[in-house]
């Protein structure tokens, strides 16, 4: 007789595995199950009537315990003989049945062992409090949990209820979804961090570490999720703090510019630290001057600068960026973050603190649920505040809170600071290059220019890039661009002085290559004047081209600076390749070479610095092709030169030039033909009368009858002059447009000198006479002799170009 399952069927739980035997009161079997057979494989037909102990592993003990002798024990473990030959060992249970019989149930130790064993882990699980345990079937519904209201501090996960019922639908959401995906792959999830927020907690946030594994039944099929949660809020809070305190140091103090460096604050803290954020700051402060140093309420003089937001836009009712903010009542509170303490508070407390309505609109955020306030101080100075505002989405703000928002403020107030002081020093480096730098257009007989200068870093940065249009005697003009080494206020001045001095040098009149050897001479002085240690950052690299508009030829010595770009009124641009640069000024002991070439009316030359074409290749051959390509597509007959300026120097998607780039744009002119007039003379004192009579008779022809008794006297002087003291030939020649220029050439190199003569000199009365009859005079020097050239002014008259 068989003890067996109903059905028939073998049992899908774990009481599959168990044996049962009948047993009667001397030992003798008298039922025997499938169990038993499954687990020693031996039938019912080969066991009953025969003596339990038969069935024993043991030898010995198998002979002592034949028929009529009781069973062995009651419970314990055993090793019992399976038909195979094997040993199986078993733990059983004897129980008293009926008619003094036993029932006698075993199962394989293995499986005792287990069962054991994973009841007193459950047992100890559910009932310790630091580790939350949920027992989930396949519809994910709790079966078994210890998680109570004590055990995180939130609500309780009841039996029979899902996680919706006490996790927000978002949070549930995702992590029921991880829990699917547990029992439909079996693949265990280990340590992930699940948020978790409540209904029943309004603003309360938690985080834990949670693990889950799929349990089965006794055939490998799905019965249920358990799942092990571990509270990590403190430490997921440290982790934020330490990334906050991370954000903060690489992402605060970046810029130079105030208003960045307020922004940079307020998006690392919103959203990781708050929901709304702003940072006000003293207007003096903006303007790179330091604040007043004033407690108490009313007009603060604050300005918002940055403001961000965690839910879009900044809330419109509220101050925006730009707008004083409103004046506050004298407030203890305000008193005390004046002094540097971080104020926390609720709406109710800022309504009550604020008191009027139409600040309180201005201040308070409509869904304010939390504030936390301190200020940026440094060096003693209260250079602004930060404001920030929790919804109620989110926990209020605490203590813990307050001392993390004090330390990032306190850092952020330093490179506040720093930045106020850089727009400080910026501001006045860029007023003195303003002052330094001449006016970005002007139009002369000789050509119309357009300069522009581009600070480096986009205007972050001013240092010694300078452009110049010298306007010289006899209409010429000088084209100069230069740059100084080095960044800041100290380059600035160099670059001052520089352009001070070659415009000293240019109204000498000298030769380009003289002219740059000259302040060559200037820049080595410089040198030998710094402190030691920047003796080597001192130097310069200049472009100096002097046009005649007469003549149309221009001459260019260059001491280390990119040669000019030539821009013929048509065919394409060239580089003007065979100029020779000389060294760089301060280096002295080299000579500068100077080039001349000729130029049609309506030639553009483009005078540059290095900036323009060492992009962030640092390829100085790329960046010139770059440049033609541009002046190629740009540079027309009749278009402005400012808007080929800013066309040529426009890079739309490209960052900002990483030095300083000088820009100067001359198209040339020259004058008509009939403007000018030229005669030579030999050595001879007779030839005085002819040069008065060509000279009014072509004022005549100019129609400047007003001006030929003056000229006369001024050519009279000065052709006696040459005559007596120079020798021939003499040239005389007279250039018309909106003044008269009267030149007399000789081959002398004697300088003219003006002097008062006494009341019995018989002489030296030509040249003070002249002076007192022209509007200025003055002489230059060439190869062969000298020219002293006068100017008079023509009211009314325009240039003839």
């Amino acid at each position: 007789m068989q003890l067996s399952p109903p059905g028939g069927g073998p049992s899908a739980s774990v009481l599959g595995e168990i044996a049962a035997a009948v047993v009667d009161g001397r030992g003798t079997v008298l039922h025997w199950s499938r169990g038993a057979e499954a687990l020693l494989g031996l039938t019912a037909a080969e066991v009953c009537g025969r003596p339990v102990g038969h069935l024993l592993a043991d030898a010995s003990e198998r002979s002592g315990s034949g028929a009529g002798e009781p069973l062995p024990a009651r419970a314990g473990r055993a090793v019992l003989r399976h038909r195979s030959g094997g040993a199986v060992e078993v733990v059983f249970q004897v129980v008293p049945w009926q008619d003094s019989s036993f029932l006698v149930l075993a199962c394989p130790a293995r499986s005792a062992t287990d069962w054991e064993q994973g009841a007193a882990l459950l047992r100890a699980l559910l009932a310790q409090g630091r580790i939350g345990i949920g027992i989930h079937d396949t519809d994910l519904t709790v079966v078994r949990t210890n998680i109570t209201s004590e055990v995180f501090g939130g609500p309780g996960l009841p039996v029979g209820g899902r996680l919706a019922e006490v996790m927000s639908p978002q949070d549930a959401e995702e992590a029921e979804a991880g829990l699917r995906r547990v029992l439909g792959s079996g693949v265990p999830l280990v340590g992930h961090e699940q948020r978790m927020r409540s209904p029943q907690v309004p603003g309360r946030r938690w985080s834990f570490s949670l693990s889950a594994l799929r349990l089965e039944d006794a055939q490998r099929r799905p019965s249920g999720v358990a799942v092990l949660l571990a509270d990590a809020t403190a430490s997921e809070r440290a982790r934020r703090e330490l990334e906050l305190r991370y954000q903060a140091s690489v992402r605060i103090g970046a810029s130079l510019d105030v208003r960045d460096t307020a922004q940079s604050l307020v998006d690392v803290l919103v959203p990781a630290f708050a929901d709304l954020g702003s940072v006000d700051l003293a207007e003096a402060v903006l303007e790179g001057d330091e604040p007043p140093r004033s407690v108490g309420g009313g007009d603060l003089h604050m300005r918002r600068a940055a403001v961000a937001s965690a839910a879009g836009p900044w809330p419109a009712p509220l101050v925006q960026p730009g707008e004083p903010n409103p004046p506050y009542p004298d407030h203890p509170v305000l008193r005390s973050y004046q002094r540097g303490e971080t104020v926390i508070g609720d709406r109710a407390a800022y309504v009550e603190a604020l008191g009027a309505p139409e600040v309180i609109r201005l201040v308070v955020p409509e869904d304010g649920r939390s504030a936390i306030a301190v200020a940026l101080r440094a060096r003693g100075l209260l250079l602004g505040s930060v404001d920030l505002w929790r919804t109620d989405r989110s926990a209020p703000f605490d203590r813990q809170d307050a001392d993390l928002l004090a330390e990032i403020a306190s850092r952020a107030a330093l490179s506040v600071d720093n930045a106020r002081r850089y727009t400080r020093e910026h501001r006045a480096a860029v007023a003195l290059q303003q002052r330094l730098l001449p006016p970005a257009a002007t139009d002369a007989p000789a050509a119309d220019t357009a300069g522009t200068y581009l600070p480096a870093g986009g205007g972050a940065e001013v240092s010694g890039d300078w452009y110049d249009v010298i306007p010289l005697p006899s209409l010429r003009a000088a084209f100069v661009v230069g740059d100084v080494i080095g960044h800041g206020l100290a380059a600035t001045a160099t670059m001052g002085r520089l352009r001070a001095a070659i415009q000293t040098l240019a109204d000498l009149e000298l030769d380009p290559g003289e002219l740059l050897a000259h302040l060559d001479d200037l820049v080595a002085r410089l040198a030998s004047e710094a402190d030691p240690e920047e003796q080597d950052a001192i130097g310069a690299t200049c472009l100096y081209a002097l046009y005649d508009p007469v003549t149309g030829r221009c001459t260019v010595a260059s001491a280390g600076h990119p040669p000019p770009v030539v821009v013929p009124p048509e065919g394409p641009p060239r580089v003007l390749e065979e100029l020779s640069p000389g060294p760089p000024l301060g280096v002295g002991g080299m000579p500068f070479e100077a080039t001349t070439i000729e130029l049609a009316p309506g030639t553009v030359l483009a005078l540059y610095t290095d900036g323009l074409v060492e992009g962030a290749d640092h390829d100085a051959a790329a960046g010139l092709r770059r440049l033609n390509d541009r002046l190629a597509a740009h540079c027309r007959p009749g278009r402005p030169l400012q808007e080929i300026g800013r066309a040529v120097l426009s890079r739309a998607g490209e960052r900002p030039p990483r030095d300083d780039v000088a820009l100067l744009l001359a198209r040339t002119r020259v004058l008509p033909a009939g403007a000018t007039a030229a005669w030579e003379f030999p050595a001879d004192p007779a030839v005085v009368a002819d040069a008065r009579e060509v000279t009014a008779r072509q004022l005549a022809d100019w129609g400047l009858d007003d001006l030929a008794f003056t000229t006369e006297l001024v050519v009279s002087e000065l052709v006696t002059n040459a005559v007596r003291y120079a020798g021939g030939p003499v040239g005389l020649r007279l250039i018309r447009d909106h003044v008269l220029v009267c030149e007399v050439t000789d081959p002398s190199n004697t300088q003219p000198r003006l002097r008062r003569a006494r009341w019995a000199d018989e002489g030296g009365r030509g040249l003070f006479l002249v002076a007192q009859l022209t509007a200025r005079w003055g002489s230059r020097y060439d190869r062969s002799g000298k020219t002293i050239w006068t100017e008079q002014a023509l009211p009314g008259a325009a240039p003839l170009t």
